[in-house]
């Protein structure tokens, strides 16, 4: 438990501050989201050990102190970071790869019983949806506000500049190629290839 509590405040912290020394971690300790982190990561613990006592207060202490609700039996790899807590629901059935960044208000439910899979490296952003059987594949990025209930493929790890972003509503798909960006978007680090969703 203290390895994956661990291993998560040094991916907040080269997030935070692109610095993973002890100072950084110390001030990622005290950052919004990190103790809902915490929290989550005990409560994992005590399921794994059928601890059921410790497992209901620490998601009990996640709902009441953070404003955070994750499902008991949601699992995410090493490297689960939530930018900021406030507002964020995960069902009990989402499964998550590892390095998971989520931002506040973000909404990882079932639809039918069927919960989302989230895979390796995946950002996102504030507000997003993600509801239903779906797949975010690994490396994919959910812009803020996106509500997907379609699956976004894995994005090629083989192009360091090829990131794909699903964004809008209905979600589109958005790739960032060097030398391609449109003027509604020049001002994001991920660039759209055509012009506002029509």
């Amino acid at each position: 438990m203290f390895q994956l509590i661990l291993g998560d405040l040094r991916a907040k912290a080269a997030w935070c501050y692109q610095d993973e020394r002890p100072r950084a971690l110390l001030k990622v300790l005290l950052t919004d989201g990190t103790f809902a982190m915490v929290f989550y990561r005990m409560m994992q613990w005590a399921r794994r050990y059928r601890l059921v006592p410790v497992e209901l207060v620490m998601n009990r202490l996640n709902s009441i102190c953070c404003n955070c609700i994750i499902g008991r039996g949601a699992e995410f790899g090493p490297g689960f970071v939530l930018i900021h807590a406030t507002g964020v629901v995960i069902n009990g059935d989402v499964i998550g790869g590892k390095n998971v960044f989520i931002e506040h208000q973000v909404t990882n439910g079932a639809e039918r019983r069927e919960s989302p899979r989230i895979g390796n490296g995946v950002f996102i952003g504030a507000g997003a949806k993600i509801i239903g059987a779906i797949t975010l594949g690994d490396h994919s990025r959910v812009g803020a506000n996106g509500w997907c209930s379609t699956t976004c493929p894995r994005t090629p790890r083989w192009s360091a500049s090829l990131r794909e972003l699903c964004a809008g509503v209905p979600p589109r798909t958005s790739w960032k190629r060097p030398g391609n960006s449109c003027s509604c978007c020049t001002h994001l680090p991920l660039s759209c290839s055509g012009g506002a969703p029509g």
